[in-house]
């Protein structure tokens, strides 16, 4: 496993472009070296990326567990992930790393990219997957929540998949210097503001689901109490 920080373009090709969606949207949310808020996130915003996207909290010391998740977990599982701790999508070996890794992405704050394998084995064939961790301040004030992606490349095959890190990339938070043209195609493919909805959100958080039609799946958002 080789770690670094500099981001390249690692992660960076068309292959895992949901990555790039998902860190533009945040990078246009952020100001400065703040993450965004949590009551700021409008999965509208990231509406061709949603079945790769999930939101984790921070519940002690490297634990972070699922709020919410596309279905492209859900499948790589083979269950609901909701609630499930992130390492569960990891190998026992590669888990005290990944919650090392994800304590930084709270306490620095930091993104963390992760480059990952996929277990094989009967009905396991070749995967491989990478994924973003985005740091995102919670409702308290502190940041202990973090908007991530993962996208892999490869069949998921018949049984759930479970991944070992084979690079890591941290990038302590700075000012913005995304590109611009990335910013703004993320503020463009957002809609105006609904201040009646944006009220619910804060007392709601919302899930991602999978709504079935004749022609291609696609999500829809539910709202749940929790």
């Amino acid at each position: 496993m080789k770690k670094d920080r500099r981001m390249g373009d690692f992660g960076m090709g068309t292959a895992f472009q949901p990555l790039q969606e998902v860190r533009a949207y945040w990078e246009g949310l952020r100001s400065g070296s703040e993450p965004p808020a949590r009551a700021s996130l409008d999965p509208r915003g990231m509406e061709r990326s949603l079945e790769n996207v999930f939101l984790i909290e921070r519940v002690a010391h490297g634990v972070a567990r699922f709020r919410l998740a596309g279905m492209h977990l859900v499948q790589l599982l083979g269950m609901e992930v909701r609630g499930m701790p992130l390492t569960a999508l990891f190998e026992p070996a590669a888990r005290d790393q990944v919650m090392e890794a994800t304590e930084a992405v709270f306490a620095s704050p930091s993104i963390l990219t992760l480059a990952l394998a996929g277990d094989r084995g009967l009905g396991r064939p070749a995967i491989e997957a990478r994924m973003l961790l985005l740091p995102v301040m919670g409702d308290t004030g502190s940041c202990d929540r973090a908007l991530g992606c993962l996208v892999t490349l490869g069949l998921i095959g018949r049984s759930p998949r479970r991944f070992s890190v084979t690079r890591e990339v941290s990038e302590p938070l700075q000012p913005q210097v995304w590109p611009a043209v990335a910013i703004e195609r993320a503020a463009l493919s957002a809609r105006q503001p609904d201040p009646a909805r944006e009220l619910a959100e804060a007392q709601r958080p919302f899930l991602l689901q999978p709504k079935r039609s004749a022609g291609r799946g696609h999500l829809r958002l539910v709202k749940s109490d929790e």
